[in-house]
């Protein structure tokens, strides 16, 4: 058989990488591009984990346990390699900070004098909200924490004093301790601190994986520990590391690359960053080196899922991450979410909290880690025979300090009794509070001041990096398709620009960035932030650039070129997970295509800047763009993706992007990785293209799949109601509220009653007397009411089969304020939800409706129908009130006159 050029350019690009390409059939014309779009750079072609070359320090024989250490350097910065060597074994990890003899003598000295409740107090790691500074010095605290969206006073623009006040009061409480051991305090700083008012948010790691510079990370990681030392803390809980392999993930752009070797020399760098100069003392701040170990290879995507690899996969695919990060010298390691099982191979460690092998056998024995472990949220609760406040097993495993954000006094007083009861040993708390100290004397917390007097503290410039920032998006930006060598534009140019994203900050910074999930946030949330609107009123000039959201009312032809900026919406973990929704954009977000379909073919060359934290099947999109560009998530230097846009100063060499991540041709083609059997993707890892390349790309597919992916089909028929809560809860349902204050759940009790500071639910009349639930949500913050089975998921296939609606009596109080929805799920965070607000907003105030749902429009969002074990939820973070009654799912009832239609429901 004949091989076409296409077939030779991804074979070049393959053997460049060290691969062996897989025989198959012909790839596509774009993906044959890549010689064009072409491997632009050295390390920007993908590379599968295995090869027989050995750089980096990477050394093993036989009969030794194979050794990694600092990589090789480029222009003083680590190399992508072309290839990584097939490890046989878990390497030992030569670090770059070593021992310290006088700081060990004093840490055995320290913790010679500590009693069990100061040792235990150091473990602990409760959340800004749940503790005052007066409870660490009476517990003696060794860290707090802020999660996503939490600021000091709740006050989401609060000012570097507001954090520096409450960062000296928690370090005057413990230094007026006993022990006088400095607390630490650790930030969510993912993409600059992006937690607080006024700082510049760089690229989300994705992007920086498309750019291929570890030396722009590094310095992403130095200006990003300036940041949080202008507000105090000491700890960033960065880098992620996870090696992505399935895009549904809803964390998918906190994973530099599916390709191991970026991922290699990113976390080597990125450590280096933000730790900064180190003999003995670290420079910067505190990195972690998260989340060990797995995240990004959980099936399906699902967060917090199960990651079924080999262990030979983990340790060649998984583990380069933190091979890279701890021979940096990264003196933190997060334990993750994800469940490493795999019956067939013989592997059941469950969850990685719980995990002995994973965090002591492989990461401090074999690996020679010898700085902190610390749990991630209420980790410790989804360990088999734990709870948020307790759980030996994972102090056992390995677990340092737990993060335990609101249940850390019961902790407290658990932990002790476990020790004293001799289920935990004491030779296990003193091995974490060596390792607890170890971190803080290699931080210099224990010689520095009070944190308002510090380097940096309370600098507004020092949360500034615009010019870096923008830099890093300059490079960051991938270039798919250039048809008539649209671009760059000519300055001067007339230009139409449209789309939900072009003047919409908190699009551009997506999730982690002011609140836990990216939401709920304005332009005027980032006052020192630019649009890629505004980026481009400043490149052209804002009498050239006109700007209609959705399209309407303009002539596409009377301007030079329009330029559509689409694309994703925020998200965080969890919610971002699509299950087994489609990667098809036009399906997630309709919208955009409407646009498109307004603006292409009219005139003018369109130019489609797409904003996202994964790639996606934009097939429909791509045939409507004369260029395509992959934008990623830029963060506040929207200027950035102008500066390439248009011909000019700033646009210097144009685009050298090329893509970290393999882009799919199907809407169900995931995972798509370098090295997979039958790889066929639209355009491989590697693919960019350069000024005055075209891509050659021609008319694509739109074939769309429909709803879901991966349907099973099968569940018979459903003949019978499925009874949740009538007058009381239908077992094997259990009602709940959740919020902040503890999204596991608290259960309502036979009363009917429960309470949050977010949520209140009582007895209330909808049909009959106290049949109902009367749920109050007060707008402090997020929460839901929900019904759930608490012993997992059931096949309720049948439901969907027999045409059936999710059908509740509700009574509104009071309309919601903010967008409010309507969700099923299958085991969280597989779940699907519809829009609710305008439904409940119409209603009227006071007078019972029955409304039916069809499940066919959960179906259509991706619910997983044969795992289902919460089959009513309501979630809002704004001010509601209503009553809920007669819960149950009626098949048939989706064809009622009066059953809501899924289109209703946006």
């Amino acid at each position: 058989m004949s091989t076409s050029p296409a077939r030779e350019s991804l074979r070049a690009l393959a053997e460049l990488a060290g691969l062996t390409l897989l025989t198959g059939g012909a790839a596509a014309v774009p993906a044959a591009e890549a010689a064009e779009a072409g491997a632009a750079r050295p390390g920007a072609a993908a590379a599968a984990p295995g090869g027989d070359a050995a750089p980096g320090g990477d050394a093993a024989r036989p009969d030794r346990q194979p050794v990694v250490g600092s990589p090789d350097k480029v222009g003083g910065c680590a190399r992508i390699e072309k290839r990584l060597p097939t490890l046989p074994d878990w390497p030992r990890v030569r670090s770059e900070i070593g021992r310290n003899p006088a700081d060990e003598k004093r840490i055995a000295t320290i913790v010679a004098g500590m009693t069990l409740a100061e040792k235990v107090g150091q473990m602990t790691q409760p959340e800004i909200s749940a503790i005052t500074p007066d409870e660490v010095r009476q517990y003696a605290i060794g860290s707090v924490l802020n999660g996503g969206g939490s600021w000091p006073g709740r006050d989401k623009h609060a000012a570097p004093k507001a954090w520096l006040d409450l960062a000296d009061a928690y370090w005057q409480a413990s230094v007026s301790t006993r022990t006088k051991i400095p607390i630490i305090w650790g930030i969510d700083a993912v993409h600059g601190n992006n937690n607080v008012y006024g700082a510049t948010l760089f690229p989300h790691n994705i992007g920086l994986g498309a750019a291929h510079d570890p030396c722009l990370v590094r310095d992403v990681g130095a200006a990003t520990a300036t940041q949080i030392r202008a507000t105090g803390q000491d700890w960033a809980f960065a880098p992620t590391l996870a090696v992505v392999r399935d895009d549904r993930w809803g964390r998918t752009y906190e994973g530099f690359s599916e390709d191991p070797r970026v991922t290699r020399a990113y976390g080597y760098e990125i450590v280096r960053g933000l730790q900064g100069g180190h003999g003995h003392r670290l420079g910067g701040v505190l990195a972690t080196a998260k989340h060990f170990i797995g995240d990004g290879g959980t099936a399906k995507g699902q967060d917090q899922g199960v990651n079924p690899s080999s262990e030979a996969d983990m340790i060649n695919i998984h583990g380069q991450g933190y091979y890279g990060a701890l021979a940096a010298g990264a003196q933190t390691v997060m334990a993750s979410f994800n469940s490493w099982t795999n019956p067939d191979l013989g592997i059941e460690e469950g969850k990685i909290h719980g995990s002995e092998k994973a965090l002591t056998e492989i990461l401090k024995r074999k690996m020679g880690f010898d700085g902190l472990v610390v749990s991630d949220w209420n980790g410790i609760g989804q360990v088999a025979g734990c709870t948020n406040a307790s759980c030996p097993r994972a102090i056992n495993a390995g677990i340092d300090v737990v993060m335990v954000p609101n249940d850390w006094k019961a902790f407290i007083a658990n932990t002790i009794a476990q020790v004293q009861s001799g289920d935990i040993p004491m030779s296990r708390i003193d091995d974490a509070v060596t390792r607890i100290l170890r971190v803080k004397l290699r931080a210099g917390v224990f010689d520095e001041p009070k944190p308002s007097a510090r380097a940096h503290a309370g600098s507004a410039d020092a949360l500034q990096a615009r010019a870096l920032a923008r830099r890093a998006v300059r490079e960051s930006q991938v270039l798919l398709k250039n048809n008539g060598r649209v671009l760059p534009l000519a300055p001067g140019s007339k230009v139409l620009v449209v789309g939900k994203s072009a003047d919409n900050l908190q699009n551009q910074t997506g999730g982690w960035s002011l609140s836990w999930q990216g939401t709920g946030n304005t332009n005027a949330d980032f006052p020192d932030g630019t649009t890629i609107l505004d980026g481009l009123k400043e490149a052209l000039g804002a009498d050239h650039v006109t700007f209609s959201e959705n399209a309407d009312g303009v002539d596409p032809s009377a301007y030079d070129a329009v330029v559509a900026v689409i694309g994703e919406t925020p998200y965080a973990e969890g919610v971002g997970d699509l299950g087994r929704k489609t990667l098809e954009a036009a399906k997630l977000y309709p919208g955009d295509l409407a646009v498109l379909d307004k603006v292409s073919g009219k005139g003018a060359p369109v130019v489609t800047v797409f904003v996202s934290g994964r790639p996606l099947y934009v097939n429909n999109e791509l045939n409507r763009s004369d260029a395509f560009v992959a934008a990623w998530l830029p963060g506040t230097e929207g200027g950035g993706v102008a500066d390439l846009l248009v011909r000019g100063r700033r646009s210097g060499a144009g685009y050298t992007g090329t893509l970290s991540y393999s882009w799919p041709r199907g809407a169900c083609q995931t995972p798509l990785n370098v090295g997979d059997e039958g790889y066929d993707p639209l355009f491989p890892a590697g693919y960019g293209l350069r000024y005055g390349q075209t891509g050659k790309v021609g008319t694509l597919d739109e074939t769309s799949p429909g709803a879901a992916c991966g349907s099973t089909g099968g569940g018979g028929t459903a003949t019978e109601d499925l009874e949740i809560f009538d007058r009381q809860d239908v077992p094997p349902y259990k009602s709940y509220i959740g919020s902040a204050e503890n999204w596991g759940g608290t259960e309502i009790g036979p009363d009917g009653a429960a309470a949050h500071s977010e949520i209140t639910v009582e007895p209330s009349d909808v049909n009959v007397q106290q049949d109902g639930l009367k749920a109050t949500w007060t707008g402090t913050g997020p929460a839901q009411i929900y019904m759930q089975n608490p012993a997992g998921g059931t096949d309720l296939r049948g439901y969907l089969n027999a045409d059936a609606a999710l059908e509740f009596d509700t009574i509104v109080h009071s309309p919601p304020a903010n967008r409010t929805v309507v969700s099923v799920h299958c085991v969280y965070p597989c779940y699907a939800e519809v829009v609710a607000t305008s439904l409940f907003q119409r209603m009227p105030a006071g007078v019972k409706t029955t409304v039916k749902i069809p499940i066919s429009c959960f179906a259509a969002g991706g619910l997983d129908l044969e795992v289902v074990n919460t089959p009513f939820l309501v979630y809002t973070d704004g001010a509601f009130s209503a009553s809920f009654a007669n819960v149950r799912w009626v098949p048939k009832a989706a064809t009622d006159p009066d059953a809501l239609s899924c289109a209703d429901l946006t």
